[in-house]
């Protein structure tokens, strides 16, 4: 298993919207066979320029350790979730 890191920005919804996403891209890694080591929230900040009419995005970076598959996975899903506007997964060096 390698180590990741993902950064994503999710739309500035209400509180309980916001952890509902959080909470089932970490259920979705923890399913799949990985390990989610943090989860950060990094909070609601203004972005540098307008994505899909949003000024302001939450920030939340994961860390974690899984497979290839999984990866694969997580990028499919988050690239199909509307509360998402951004999103880069990175594979984290030795």
């Amino acid at each position: 298993m390698n180590r990741y890191e993902v950064m994503y920005i999710v739309k500035p919804v209400e509180e309980e919207a916001f952890e509902a996403v959080v909470t089932k891209f970490d259920s979705l890694i923890s399913t799949n066979g990985g390990t989610v080591e943090k989860t950060d929230r990094w909070g609601k900040k203004r972005l540098a320029y307008e994505i899909k009419d949003f000024v302001d995005g939450i920030y939340v970076l994961v860390t974690f350790s899984a497979d290839a598959k999984v990866v694969k996975e997580l990028d499919r899903v988050m690239k199909i979730t509307d509360e998402i506007l951004r999103h880069m997964i990175i594979r984290k060096g030795e």
